[in-house]
């Protein structure tokens, strides 16, 4: 049994090595109190679900590239056409990158993408929060085309689906990938740009 106390923290790492281990159809919370030496009803304690032990292992994961994109979208080096595309392009790389080299951890991601759990959500919210930001710099600069930030962002945030989203990762295998991604985001800064 264990000897030192349990927290949040400890059961959240421990059941990413799990997950990385298993996978989240195979994961239980009997697995992660196994590895942390504890009965289930103490990992319980913590975590009211198995549910509840992946959204927190994956906001986690999904914490540790927000930083990047939110230098990206704040940046007041570049113009806001080239930072929304240095956002969107990182964005698109850090999912390919998570998709590849992270597989099981990728694959929580997409199960709580498919039921749309607070978690994903949270990180569509992020993305759009991001967008919105630049666009209303552009829209203040007169780069962007007036119109409503957010609905600007949302609709940027579907425009690119196809290359950022969980549900599309299958897709990203291909050798056009990240040419039909400039393809897109230039399509889209060339429609939202001021005439």
């Amino acid at each position: 049994m264990r000897g030192e106390p349990l927290d949040a923290e400890t059961i959240v790492s421990a059941t990413e090595e799990v997950l990385r281990r298993h996978g989240p159809e195979k994961t239980t919370v009997l697995d992660v109190a196994r590895l942390l030496g504890v009965s289930h009803g103490s990992v319980y304690r913590h975590f009211p679900s198995k549910a509840a032990l992946r959204e927190a292992v994956i906001r986690r994961w999904l914490d540790r590239v927000r930083e990047d994109f939110a230098a990206a979208a704040r940046s007041r080096e570049s113009s806001p056409p080239d930072r929304l595309r240095g956002l969107l392009t990182s964005m698109f790389a850090a999912k390919w990158a998570k998709a590849k080299e992270d597989p099981e951890l990728f694959a929580t991601f997409r199960v709580l993408a498919a039921e749309h759990s607070s978690v994903s959500s949270g990180h569509v919210a992020f993305l759009i929060a991001q967008i919105s930001a630049i666009v209303v710099d552009g829209i203040a600069g007169g780069d962007f085309a007036a119109g409503e930030p957010e609905v600007i962002a949302r609709a940027v945030l579907n425009a690119t689906s196809r290359f950022h989203d969980p549900m599309h990762a299958a897709e990203w295998c291909s050798p056009e990938v990240e040419a039909e991604s400039e393809a897109v985001v230039s399509l889209i800064l060339d429609g939202i740009r001021a005439r």
